[in-house]
């Protein structure tokens, strides 16, 4: 069983850059994923706090990286990616958040692991497949969360996750990346995610493990 008390998260900070991000000390677990994925509602099904991360009805209004502490400790967070994808952001903004994203991923030394949020109907879409590029050039572990797995019938749902393993095979990225079915209304798949987020943050002398 984890020590790590994924229901004791409490919010800590929101920067809007890499430059204004919390100290590197200890080990963070981000999430990213579009906008409308279900990036927040998987967190907070995580964390059993449904006010944890907000969840908006305007995909793409939270352009803030924001963080989350656990166990009490500013060196174990959960991280908060500003969601992607979304239509009516001018291009401006958009290159900005892309050199924010990808500065992110590839040069936050605390960076553990990335949680890639994709909604199971609509994997591996443009932007997915950015962040997937930018977590690999970084040799980043990373998982693929497919959300909304209860749209789909159990088969179906099956058969999208093997479908997206495969495509990870012929990448010859599996190594690196995994992936896994998840439900927040149901709460399917919380504990298999629970297990790979504590897997990267069980750094040793970090915390006491007694």
């Amino acid at each position: 069983m984890s020590k790590i008390k994924f229901q004791s998260a409490q919010y800590l900070t929101s920067a809007p850059s890499i430059r204004e991000c919390p100290a590197e000390t200890g080990v963070e677990v981000a999430f990213a994923g579009r906008s409308n994925a279900g990036k927040s509602s998987a967190l907070n099904k995580l964390t059993r706090n449904g006010k944890l991360a907000r969840t908006s009805k305007t995909p793409g209004r939270t352009q803030l990286i924001n963080y989350f502490n656990l166990n009490k400790s500013e060196d174990l967070r959960l991280v908060d990616l500003p969601g992607y994808g979304f239509a009516k952001v001018p291009l401006a903004m958009k290159k900005a958040w892309e050199k924010n994203m990808s500065e992110y991923l590839q040069k936050r030394e605390s960076l553990q692991g990335l949680i890639i949020v994709m909604d199971i109907r609509h994997p591996l879409q443009e932007g997915d497949v950015m962040i997937l590029n930018w977590a690999v050039e970084a040799e980043l572990p990373s998982h693929i969360l497919l959300t909304k797995s209860d749209k789909l019938k159990r088969g179906a749902a099956k058969n999208t996750l093997l479908e997206v393993e495969k495509k990870l095979r012929e990448a010859q990225v599996e190594d690196l990346v995994s992936a896994q079915t998840f439900s927040s209304l149901k709460g399917d798949g919380v504990d298999k995610l629970e297990q790979r987020i504590a897997s990267w943050m069980m750094v040793e002398g970090l915390f006491d493990e007694n």
